[in-house]
């Protein structure tokens, strides 16, 4: 997502299961002392999809050293993309930011640390605890550069009062899931709220169906991409996007998704407009926040195929924090990197923004929407937001720029293909 799940994220990103997917953000600020100067301050620019676990996080560090302090503020995905990145390059950056897992997008770990501008992590004792299996999503050339709390999924966030009022129940089935967005459309509610005018929402779907179109009968897919033996064209990204399209095609999205914004399509959901829309689990609780009830919502994993043993998930790393490679507070914003990574900090944090953690000792805690997807972890039916394993930070806004134009009809699956195809064999 950025990824995805970002991004991909408030964000609000994947990715970034990697990440992120991307996620929209609020621009705001706090601090344990706003009201002064900020010599002494750290400051911090988050994503959105960040907030209740970083806040947490800064307050709780504080509480423990009285000398630290911070200034908060989040910002959207998109910015984070232009602005936080220029200022990277300029040398004037916050000490703390965002930045999304693996590769893909211009805020990723992987196209900041080969640009030098993010600081060496590799001497914290967290740093190895990280998977094997996720250490693309942390390190280049050995040495790690973010710290995230976990891995988000990534399926249909639902109301559950609306699936009731239309007597569904959560589908397993591409074809089932057709059943339910039929009977939730004669009800009166909208099945999908898609809130495509926020670019980052426009990949979900995708990265959603690609993993049981694509991945459960290529699991190297990415390999071959990189190998230049196959092609976004020629895999099963044509029939996920396919099935996107035909979702818009017999009406189960909101009028006009390209005018309607993330913040609006949360909205639908949390009062019931709309049944359900496709997210990272990073932003669960901004649908929470729109609800009466928390409990008014659910989550479950997003069926691609007609074949429930090859319906895969994404879960990727969940967008993270860095130290800024020319901070004149580097020392202590690592000692709060450091504190990041340790147990009760990676469980607080991956609680509060519904992750599964990084790591744990003993037995996680997991926000309890998220167990339909456990499963699907354990048994390796699992696969990282997708553009954490795109070759350049191309790929991904043109990923974004295809989907608005296949939802607007101003191009086809093959045109827009053929587009990222293109993007993807551009020099990183």
């Amino acid at each position: 997502m950025a990824s995805v799940f970002e991004r991909p994220v408030s964000r609000r990103r994947l990715l970034q299961l990697a990440g992120g997917a991307a996620a929209a953000g609020t621009l705001a600020a706090c601090g344990g002392n706003s009201s002064g100067s900020g010599g002494g301050q750290l400051k911090v620019i988050g994503a959105g999809s960040q907030e209740a676990g970083l806040r947490k996080a800064l307050e709780q560090y504080k509480a423990k050293n009285a000398d630290f302090d911070f200034n908060l503020s989040f910002s959207p995905a998109d910015q984070l993309q232009t602005s936080l990145r220029a200022q990277l390059a300029a040398g004037n950056a916050p000490d703390l930011h965002a930045v999304y897992p693996g590769n893909g997008s211009a805020m990723s770990m992987v196209q900041l640390s080969k640009a030098k501008l993010l600081t060496d992590l590799s001497d914290q004792a967290w740093t190895q605890k990280i998977p094997t299996g996720f250490k693309g999503a942390y390190q280049q050339g050995g040495k790690t550069y973010i710290f995230s709390p976990g891995t988000s999924v990534l399926g249909a966030i639902y109301n559950k009062k609306a699936f009731s009022k239309a007597g569904v129940e959560p589908p397993t089935t591409w074809s089932e899931l057709l059943t339910v967005c039929e009977a939730l459309k004669k009800k009166g509610i909208v099945p999908l709220a898609l809130g495509a005018q926020t670019p980052w929402v426009t990949q979900l779907i995708n990265y959603a169906l690609v993993p049981g179109t694509v991945y459960a009968k290529q699991p190297d897919f990415d390999d071959k991409m990189a190998a230049g033996s196959t092609s976004f064209a020629s895999s099963g990204w044509a029939d996920a996007m396919t099935k996107y399209l035909e979702l818009q095609k017999r009406g189960f999205f909101n009028d006009n998704p390209n005018g309607t914004t993330y913040e609006q399509a949360t909205s639908m959901v949390g009062t019931g407009k709309a049944a359900m829309a496709v997210q990272v689990s990073a932003v669960l609780q901004a649908y929470r926040a729109a609800a009466p009830s928390p409990d008014d919502l659910g989550m479950f994993p997003f069926p691609a195929t007609d074949t429930v043993a090859d319906n895969w998930i994404p879960g990727g790393i969940v967008v993270g924090l860095a130290v800024s490679a020319k901070s004149k507070k580097a020392e202590q914003a690592r000692k709060f990197i450091e504190f990041c990574g340790q147990p009760e900090t990676v469980s607080a944090w991956a609680e509060a923004v519904a992750c599964v953690p990084l790591y744990s000792e003993g037995e996680a805690k997991v926000d309890p929407v998220l167990k339909p997807f456990l499963p699907y972890l354990a048994d390796n039916k699992a696969v990282p937001f997708m553009d954490q394993r795109w070759p350049n930070a191309e790929v991904q806004p043109t990923h974004f720029a295809v989907v608005q134009e296949l939802l607007g009809g101003r191009t086809t699956v093959d045109g827009a293909l053929k587009k990222m195809d293109e993007a993807y064999r551009k020099s990183a």
